[in-house]
């Protein structure tokens, strides 16, 4: 899951040029950079290059460039979207985020990290109707979702879904994060809401894949002494990098939140952090890219509308082939929330009824996503 090196370029179609390093071999090897899409790369050390180099066509989103760098790629027919000051993000970002870097500056407390300043800001401008913070909204949403198809090339990919409440130190909570260990180790990506609870916990779990059970019993002691992120995010999210730092180079997984939900923060355990401004861009994008199946851990509102978010393409088979559903607990599917007599109804008679599942235990979900996917 790293950023692929630069490919060949034969003139009919254009390229993406994600970092200064792509950058270079672009230009050492093929002489030019006519067509391509240079995003966010901080060319001010470049001039000479961007002076004599071919450019038509080209695209460059947010490069900071000396200014008669910018006028020459101009003149020869290139677009230049400049870099937008003051902003706590980057719209034209070439990468999905790392938890360092949306938890920057947490020694200082939680309120003063880049996380939790796109959120102010976020806070302001949907107020403002800025039509101009709207627009720096879906770019940088379009950004994210071209990163996140990137890593995820080639990818297995299930979804485990459940609500922000679990809390950790319980016996669900390590169930969850089993859950996330098992898939990880099958050869699975999981992927998440990427917030705490249910989704940090399989956030975690795939985390502690490449380690002994001992690592995984280790982290939910150390976790458990900071339960939820209320009352105080940066307890909560210090004891994630606590855990990080004690057990270093953990296993990679997807995490998908939201600003719109900007209470809830992203957990540190997801090493690969897709972060959106609108939830309903996230919900499907998180949806559609679970192509192997999704688990549903118990949850309320937001799990339930992820049940019928993923049911409905399946009912209609308007992504293909249904993917599995599985459903964990039986007692809070068919008696708290019963979604699942409904779900069953749903899929009656259609494709997607050998695709969906109820199991009692988070240690049948494995077994039972194997048995539909099947």
């Amino acid at each position: 899951m790293h950023p692929t090196p630069a490919q060949p370029f034969d003139g009919s179609r254009t390229r993406e040029i994600e970092s200064l390093a792509e950058f270079d071999e672009v230009v050492a090897l093929h002489g030019t950079l006519a067509g391509s899409r240079v995003q966010a790369v901080d060319l001010t050390g470049r001039t000479d290059v961007l002076l004599s180099v071919d450019a038509a066509a080209a695209v460059f989103l947010g490069c900071p460039m000396e200014p008669e760098a910018a006028a020459r790629v101009r003149a020869a027919d290139a677009l230049v979207f400049p870099p937008v000051p003051g902003l706590p993000f980057d719209p034209y970002r070439g990468f999905v985020y790392s938890p360092e870097e949306l938890f920057a500056g947490l020694d200082g407390g939680y309120e003063a990290t880049p996380d939790a300043l796109a959120y102010a800001w976020f806070q302001q401008t949907k107020a403002d109707g800025d039509i101009f913070a709207s627009m720096l909204r879906s770019l940088h949403d379009d950004a994210v979702s071209d990163a996140l198809d990137e890593v995820l090339v080639g990818a297995r990919v299930v979804g485990v879904m459940g609500g922000h409440a679990m809390a950790r130190g319980t016996r669900e909570y390590a169930g969850a994060a089993r859950l996330g260990r098992e898939l990880a180790r099958a050869g699975y990506t999981v992927a998440t809401g990427g917030g705490p609870g249910a989704m940090e916990a399989a956030n975690l779990g795939a985390y502690a894949a490449p380690f002994d059970d001992e690592m995984l019993t280790g982290a939910l002691q150390l976790l458990a002494g900071a339960p939820s992120f209320t009352p105080s995010i940066t307890d909560w999210a210090r004891a994630a990098f606590a855990v990080r730092r004690t057990w270093p180079r953990g296993g990679t997984s997807i995490g998908i939140p939201t600003w719109f939900y900007g209470h809830e923060p992203p957990n540190p355990f997801a090493t690969h952090i897709a972060k959106y401004f609108a939830n309903a861009t996230r919900e499907d994008g998180l949806l559609a890219r679970s192509t192997a199946g999704v688990v549903f851990l118990p949850g309320a509102a937001g799990t339930v509308q992820e049940i019928f978010d993923n049911a409905t393409p399946n009912y209609y088979a308007s992504r293909g082939e249904p993917t599995p559903m599985v459903l964990v607990d039986r007692a809070h599917w068919t008696e708290r929330l019963p979604a699942w007599p409904l779900l069953q109804s749903l899929a009656r008679d259609r494709a997607m009824e050998a695709r969906i599942a109820l199991v009692d235990r988070i240690e049948e979900a494995p077994e039972a996503l194997k048995r539909l996917a099947g």
